[in-house]
């Protein structure tokens, strides 16, 4: 069904005049007497009935207007939430972080970028998980831009641009063993109990890889998600952990250490689909987070 007949029908509705409907909707007469014939011949049933020089609604026409309207509203309502979604200066931008990137990275982000005049008006919406989720629904289209570990089997549709760093710490009880020192070889954590990170983290592959370097089989008791899990277990005395240093580790009753042995380099990256199409307020976002963060790893550190 032509969406410009529905307009045209409802104009002749409220005007009930050929002529004065046709020149409001700038269009000859029998362009719009073609229009409604169409519409007829399509419904099977006559939609006006003349009225002298006039037509008004059959009781068919009175009924299919009530739908027309709601219709033609609804379009217009997602025209103009469209309009407003890809506005360089209203829209919207859905990001995603993990979690670690949750007490002070991606606020300290947000704030920054909100501040600006030009972007204050832009509306931001925040989801957490781990990397691999994260990247799962980036390709599904739930996220304009996800912010996560690096995953190499995502090269070929995914860019990965690098903006921050974040320093791995080993996390101890105070009344731990370990934690009379003030840095830590990982070879000297061997035998000890290990709580660890899930596979499906993207820092996990680091560890696993830190670890084979100094030739050290951890002894894991248990695996976890999120890191602040991993923070509460530990301070309990549950079992030692390593994670990236965070700002919320000042409340819970741990140690940091930092790693001497082996060196290492753990990076944030943004992440957004090749070639998918971006609001101009997520282009806005992405250029800032570029210009501002790249090249300047402790920015939001």
């Amino acid at each position: 069904m032509n969406l410009r007949h529905l307009q045209y029908f409802q104009v002749l509705a409220e005007l009930e005049h050929f002529t004065q409907a046709s020149a409001k909707l700038h269009i000859t007469q029998p362009s719009l007497s073609h229009a409604i014939s169409e519409l007829e011949k399509k419904l099977g049933v006559p939609l006006f009935e003349k009225k002298g020089r006039n037509v008004r609604l059959t009781k068919y026409g009175r009924v299919f207007l009530e739908h027309v309207d709601k219709a033609l509203s609804e379009l217009s309502k997602g025209e103009q939430k469209i309009q407003e979604l890809a506005s360089p200066n209203h829209g919207r931008v859905d990001l995603a972080f993990i979690y670690t990137l949750g007490p002070h990275f991606a606020p300290s982000l947000i704030q920054s970028f909100t501040s600006r005049e030009e972007f204050k008006d832009i509306t931001l919406s925040f989801h957490q998980g781990n990397t691999q989720t994260l990247i799962q629904e980036l390709k599904n289209d739930t996220f304009d831009i996800a912010f996560c570990s690096f995953l190499p089997e995502e090269q070929e549709h995914i860019e990965f641009i690098p903006v921050t760093k974040e320093e791995l710490v080993v996390i101890v009880h105070p009344e731990h063993p370990l934690a009379n020192q003030d840095s830590i070889d990982l070879k000297d954590t061997a035998g000890y109990p290990f709580i660890f990170f899930n596979e499906a983290s993207g820092v996990r592959p680091i560890i696993d890889d830190l670890f084979a370097q100094v030739d050290v089989t951890p002894h894991i008791i248990c695996e976890i998600e999120e890191d602040n899990a991993m923070a509460g277990l530990v301070s309990v005395n549950y079992g030692i952990g390593i994670m990236p240093r965070i700002s919320t580790l000042n409340h819970f009753q741990v140690k940091a250490l930092p790693i001497s042995n082996p060196s290492y380099e753990r990076y944030i990256y943004m992440a957004t689909i090749k070639n998918r199409y971006l609001s101009p307020a997520a282009v806005a976002f992405r250029d800032y987070v570029i210009a501002h963060c790249q090249g300047n790893s402790k920015k939001f550190i």
